[in-house]
């Protein structure tokens, strides 16, 4: 376990840095460079440009500015992830303020889709091939078809501005604990991203529990008279749910990107709303920080999948895999 826990570090510490290096790498490529977005208007004479290059290192070698980029990253505790100019504040701390109410968007809105999808699954595996199950399945197509944007809008539509039961978008400003002052409006968000996620876990649940029931163990099982409910909650969902774990794990990007569409729909004042924005002020400093932050997470919920996978297969905890 502990060989194959050093390998998925590794991999992730590389993915890291290749996304570091790219960051790094189109920063450079803003035409007229980090002075065209920083000075404005300003940027119009060479004098004022070859100054705001000097003061801030961009006129040294391609490798020193690189070197430099890392070794401010390395600093855990206060990375240095460049300088927003629209904001006038360091990019750490404009994605401080915004990055935990992202967090609390995801993961409500992960928990909510694993505690309805894992139980709709296993529902279906057991009226497999009924009218029920085909109903089932058809939503779940739907739903994991239908984009967020147009799901979001239609929640706000209907919900929103027709019943008037939920805010149109949730309080935004202050603290982290702003967005809980009024539940209300936090739960269409969480509603518009966990619909599409249900959906998916869902169909995999299904698909797990499927193979699950068909494996030798099962028919042991049922062979030693094992009940229908033991067979399938403690033979058949104890397995089924390993690859679960995996699945939560590479599906975080995309519940990651649902979050940035899903936020600047309801203006959800988290980081998706925050980079959107930021790409449509030409704050290239803050969109950059946001890819760079968004990957590290997604590696290091990658890990801890791993890492959990690695728990409950005994495969890979005596070293098979």
């Amino acid at each position: 376990m502990i060989g194959f826990l050093i390998r998925r570090i590794l991999q992730g510490i590389i993915v890291i840095l290749g996304v570091v290096v790219l960051v790094f790498t189109l920063s450079k490529l803003i035409p007229g460079g980090p002075a065209r977005i920083a000075l404005g208007p300003r940027a119009s004479t060479p004098a004022n440009i070859a100054h705001f290059n000097l003061v801030n290192g961009l006129d040294l070698p391609l490798w020193d500015q690189l070197w430099q980029y890392i070794h401010g990253l390395l600093v855990i505790w206060r990375p240095n992830l460049g300088y927003s100019y629209h904001y006038n504040e360091g990019v750490r701390s404009v994605i401080a303020q915004r990055l935990p109410r992202t967090l609390a968007l995801v993961g409500t809105s992960t928990l909510v889709a694993l505690i309805i999808a894992v139980p709709l699954g296993i529902f279906q595996v057991v009226r497999r091939n009924t009218i029920s199950d085909y109903v089932m399945t058809g939503l779940s197509f739907v739903f994991y078809a239908i984009p967020s944007f147009l799901l979001g809008t239609l929640l706000i539509l209907y919900f929103a501005v027709d019943l008037k039961w939920f805010p149109v978008s949730p309080p935004g400003g202050g603290g982290f604990f702003t967005i809980f002052t009024d539940p209300r409006a936090f739960l269409l968000p969480v509603v518009t991203l966990s619909a599409i996620t249900i959906a998916s876990f869902s169909r995999f649940m299904r698909s797990s529990m499927m193979d699950a029931m068909a494996e030798d163990y099962v028919r042991t099982a049922k062979a030693k008279g094992a009940g229908p409910q033991r067979v399938l909650f403690g033979h058949a969902m104890r397995n089924a749910l390993i690859p679960i774990i995996t699945l939560v794990g590479l599906s975080l990007p995309a519940i990651a990107s649902g979050a940035l569409v899903t936020e600047t729909v309801f203006n959800y004042p988290g980081m998706g709303l925050m980079t959107v924005s930021a790409a449509l002020s030409d704050d290239i400093p803050v969109v950059l920080g946001a890819t760079l932050v968004i990957t590290v997470a997604t590696v290091i919920g990658s890990l801890l999948a791993d890492i959990l996978y690695a728990v409950a297969d005994p495969r890979i905890r005596f070293g098979s895999a």
